[in-house]
């Protein structure tokens, strides 16, 4: 149960905050970085989920947009999940209730295999865009990327404090924003940006 009467304590305005394990530690910490990019990506989830809400509701569009929500709350609940156990540095020893596991990892590649089925294979890189969802799917993306980078940095400075289920987990999220705003795109029938080399020359 959580409990917050007051929000702000000055405790850390010293520069110092807490892990949920009771260590103090500077909040310039990498696994406060960490869990912070965790936090970051939940947040642009929640735009995206936003943006979704508010795609027009054409014709056979419904479906995909509501499926598309559905899995962004189970994701959602699991990042915060994820900040919780990387907050608590013995999660891999046990510490921590609140972990990603093999089973969210797999419900991820469930997920990715089924919006990528009916897509056509990749001939292009991909611009960030395809209308409002897609383009914040392709945040969330870039913020998951960050996220995964920080986590191994983590996982290679304090070694087993960090499970590989969590490092797993956002590798494959990132793959899972990738595909769904591809999935996207074609579905309402916006046009996927394609990087052209030539124009760059």
């Amino acid at each position: 149960m959580v409990y917050i009467a007051k929000v702000y304590t000055r405790s850390g305005d010293d520069g110092h905050t807490m892990l949920a394990s009771g260590d103090r530690v500077p909040k310039n910490a990498i696994r406060i970085a960490a869990y912070g990019d965790v936090d970051e990506l939940n947040a642009v989830l929640g735009v995206l989920r936003v943006e979704l809400a508010r795609e027009p509701r054409r014709e056979g569009a419904e479906i995909v947009l509501d499926e598309a929500d559905l899995q962004l709350g189970r994701i959602q609940q699991e990042l915060f999940d994820l900040g919780a156990e990387l907050a608590t540095p013995s999660a891999a020893t046990g510490g921590s209730k609140l972990t990603v596991g093999a089973e969210q990892v797999t419900n991820l590649e469930r997920d990715i295999d089924a919006w990528n089925e009916p897509l056509a294979p990749l001939t292009s890189f991909i611009l960030p865009g395809g209308g409002a969802v897609a383009a914040a799917c392709h945040m969330g993306r870039t913020v998951c990327r960050r996220a995964e980078r920080v986590a191994v940095a983590l996982a290679r400075t304090e070694g087993e404090t960090v499970r590989v289920e969590a490092l797993h987990y956002l590798n494959r999220l990132s793959d899972y924003l990738f595909v769904l705003a591809r999935a996207i795109t074609h579905r309402l029938d916006y046009d996927e940006v394609l990087w052209d080399p030539k124009r760059s020359l």
